[in-house]
């Protein structure tokens, strides 16, 4: 894949969560894609896209902004800022998330998330 396909993918599944779209976050995915956020593993496009339906019925005004993406390949890091807010208590969640990408085939394989929720912002 090329760096420039890489990218968009990366924005898509960032605008796949503003838009609270859980079957365009779910189709970037192969198959048998991972999906991997601190205490949790989702394995198939499916669930994942079950996984994305249930978050957005909880939690909304998702706003994800993209710091930087470095490329290696047929992977990337990618640091992005993430905000959510909470509909049952209406709290705002506020998030500097690391994540690890892996691609095949123009999909993503692995999509592995580290969530810092303690120093955001910085």
């Amino acid at each position: 894949m090329q760096p420039e396909e890489i990218r968009a993918i990366i924005k898509q599944a960032g605008d796949a969560w503003v838009k609270e779209d859980a079957e365009a976050f779910a189709s970037l995915f192969g198959q048998e894609g991972e999906f991997i956020v601190p205490g949790n593993r989702w394995v198939g496009r499916d669930t994942i896209r079950d996984v994305a339906e249930g978050f957005f019925k909880s939690y909304s005004n998702i706003k994800v902004e993209i710091k930087q993406i470095i490329i290696e390949g047929d992977r990337a890091a990618v640091e992005w800022y993430w905000e959510d807010r909470e509909d049952a208590t209406n709290r705002l969640n506020r998030a500097d998330d690391a994540i690890v990408i892996e691609f095949k085939n123009d999909q993503i394989v692995r999509f592995r998330e580290y969530i810092d929720t303690q120093t955001w912002g910085g």
